[in-house]
């Protein structure tokens, strides 16, 4: 499982929000600083998210974005705000290595799968989603402000079989919190898609990485173990609550 450090932008800046709530934001300064800094502490991959982007599907902060990708040599994945070919293709020959279709996959079907057939290996899902009241994980879209009335398990039934290079599966409700990962939901995602499964939202320490790095890892009636790719934290790194280095170290323990 790889460490996948992450900065989110809003108006230029590097910010966290909780919960995906843009009234409660940090700010944390220059995001090509932090980029710098993360991979510099031994980070394997970068996840970038444009905020206003996500809101407004305008490439608000695409020029940073495709700065960061410059200015660091790991793979970058971004999402926030991709949504038309044109976007995917600007930021992939702009030095980005991986894009993520959120608000796009719902709202264009045949986007996921022109983008797989065109950039293989390069088009990830991102599947952000809240708790209802009933217990149902139901996406959310355009910046995290709208339910989508459609479930986890719906959206990855309608792109089965589409080529995605990865699936990330962020809870809201823990997002910014550093009250510990979804354990629970990321098991049922493991288990209801192929595609390798990124997790998000939660993660406030070591030991956070070592349960994701963990979770899945004895099979389920006699198949293979089927464990997460990766792992993305963003505030308990740039609060002081673990380092780069320390990250990378809890995904490799358990390999």
């Amino acid at each position: 499982m790889d460490l996948y450090p992450a900065i989110d932008i809003r108006r230029g800046t590097a910010v966290r929000l909780t919960q995906g709530d843009f009234d409660r934001e940090s700010e944390y300064g220059d995001p090509v600083a932090l980029a710098m800094r993360f991979a510099a502490g031994g980070a394997p991959w970068l996840h970038v998210v444009d905020l206003d982007a996500a809101r407004s599907g305008e490439p608000v902060n695409r020029d940073t974005v495709l700065a960061i990708a410059r200015a660091v040599d790991i793979p970058v994945e971004t999402g926030g705000g991709v949504r038309s070919d044109s976007d995917i293709e600007a930021l992939l020959d702009g030095g980005v290595a991986r894009v993520i279709l959120g608000t796009a996959a719902l709202d264009d079907p045949g986007l996921v799968r022109r983008a797989t057939e065109q950039f293989p290996g390069r088009v990830a899902l991102g599947l952000d989603y809240r708790r209802t009241d009933d217990g149902r994980a139901e996406v959310a879209i355009r910046g995290w402000e709208e339910g989508s009335g459609r479930t986890v398990g719906d959206l990855l039934d309608e792109v089965a079989g589409a080529g995605l290079s990865a699936v990330i599966a962020t809870s809201i409700d823990r997002d910014g919190m550093l009250t510990g990962p979804d354990l629970d939901g990321l098991a049922a995602v493991l288990a209801s898609t192929e595609v390798p499964v990124i997790a998000s939202g939660g993660v406030g320490s070591v030991a956070d990485i070592e349960a994701l790095a963990r979770l899945g890892a004895e099979p389920s009636e006699g198949g293979a173990p089927r464990r997460l790719l990766g792992a993305i934290t963003g505030k308990a790194l740039v609060d002081g609550r673990m380092t780069v280095e320390e990250g990378v170290a809890a995904c490799a323990r358990f390999e």
